[in-house]
């Protein structure tokens, strides 16, 4: 045989060897998974006799569903034996790729069912559709996560989301007050998110202001003006002012019918609608576009990018304003979207906790929205879980923060953000 045959000859395809870094995680994973064996384990012989009820519609709602019971000690001792499994498989080495995914996914429901089951064993109030709730929670979060998606894909850090939930509320309350209109409302939130990026954008591009410091300034000024207007609206112009209308529920013909998660996602308002279309839009926007693939660019290798023509500046100013779109319409949610009223805690935080869902979800939108998803369930489980009186109140506030950070640490792992994230650009 020649040379040139040996070298197009197929060879044997040859098994990869595991890094430390594979190593390492998968050994954070099989970690995890023994200790929810050991939880379940434990739950198991803590579960009160009998049968738990899950109500998987609310008194509330039109079409009602009958009542599921699940006997609970049997279907903690499944999720124990579903947990077992997964650690011996992870420990072993035989999870990779699309499997390994798979199983963290039954692993991690299988924990949430047994606990749910051990929560409620022996309770007369039955377990309720947990959805509905993380839907609510979960839609700002999102939107705000997409803010922050276009801006630090081009490479500007975006603390402010905070400000800008802030700013997009107090406007959005205000206008839709005064034109009886939350549609007007939502346009003047999204006025407010704009004008808060355009200050990001200014200082961090323009002044080359450090941005995470930029940020935190931007979030204590929108608190300290939309608190300062609203302590100078009389009580007597309350109605005025800060009282506008809410946005209705729209249900979609068909798909607001399906059980359990029919009424959670398509009986909504035009809002959350709007929050499912912006996740495909940016998603195909940033990936599948040439201005996407720019500003990629500008936030990866700036040098690089302006070398082949692409003005870096013009392109984060661009990405930073459309972002501010996303944060607008997240503000506009606490108010015309949800409560009906601004107050000074109207965003409660939730800002940052879309920042965290932007790291969580590694920067992508579609990551971001699951890693938001997640928030809003572990809020609403929180809520449910509170009135039961089981569990300490103080161990239940923590939870979906000891959640995230065991998703980030033991199954997302080391994430790398843009390159130039954060790195202000000088043309040499």
């Amino acid at each position: 045989m020649s040379a040139v045959d040996t070298a197009a000859a197929p060879t044997a395809p040859t098994r990869q060897l595991e890094g430390p870094a594979d190593r390492r995680r998968r050994q954070r994973i099989a970690v995890i998974f023994g200790i929810a064996a050991l939880l379940l384990l434990w739950m198991r012989i803590e579960t009160a006799p009998g049968d738990v009820v899950f109500a998987p519609t609310s008194p509330f709602d039109e079409k009602q569903l009958s009542e599921i019971h699940l006997p609970a000690a049997l279907t903690v001792t499944i999720c124990l034996v579903v947990a077992v499994v997964g650690t011996v498989l992870q420990a072993l080495g035989l999870l990779h790729g699309a499997v390994r995914g798979l199983v963290v996914a039954l692993v991690g429901v299988a924990f949430m069912v047994g606990f749910l089951c051990w929560v409620y064993s022996g309770q007369d109030l039955p377990m309720t559709n947990p959805l509905p709730g993380t839907m609510r929670y979960a839609t700002p979060l999102i939107l705000g996560a997409l803010a922050g998606a276009l801006c630090e894909r081009s490479g500007v850090i975006n603390v402010a989301i905070e400000g800008q939930f802030l700013a997009g509320a107090f406007i959005a309350s205000v206008i839709g007050t005064m034109t009886y209109s939350p549609y007007l409302g939502m346009l003047g939130g999204i006025g407010a998110g704009v004008l808060i990026a355009a200050l990001l954008a200014v200082f961090a591009i323009r002044y080359l202001v450090n941005q995470v410091i930029l940020g935190v300034v931007l979030v204590v000024l929108a608190g300290g003006i939309t608190g300062f207007l609203l302590d100078q609206i009389p009580d007597s112009r309350t109605l005025d002012l800060n009282s506008p209308p809410i946005l209705q529920p729209v249900s979609i013909p068909g798909l607001a019918s399906i059980p359990v998660i029919g009424p959670a996602f398509f009986q909504q308002t035009w809002l959350v609608y709007i929050m499912y279309v912006s996740v495909a839009l940016v998603t195909f926007i940033l990936f599948e576009t040439r201005w996407g693939l720019r500003v990629r660019a500008v936030g990866e290798h700036p040098t690089a990018a302006d070398t082949v023509g692409i003005n870096v500046k013009r392109m984060r100013y661009q990405a930073v304003l459309f972002g501010g779109v996303f944060a607008g319409l997240g503000g506009a949610y606490f108010t015309v979207g949800s409560t009906g009223a601004f107050d000074k805690e109207a965003s409660g935080g939730t800002g940052f906790i879309a920042l965290a869902a932007l790291i969580m979800g590694r920067w992508h939108p579609v990551g971001a929205t699951l890693a938001a998803l997640f928030f809003g369930f572990a809020s609403q489980l929180q809520n449910q879980l509170q009135i039961l009186q089981k569990i300490p109140s103080e161990l239940l506030g923590m939870t979906p923060y000891i959640a995230t950070v065991i998703a980030v640490a033991g199954f997302v792992g080391r994430v790398r953000a843009p390159a130039a994230d954060g790195e202000p650009y000088v043309k040499g």
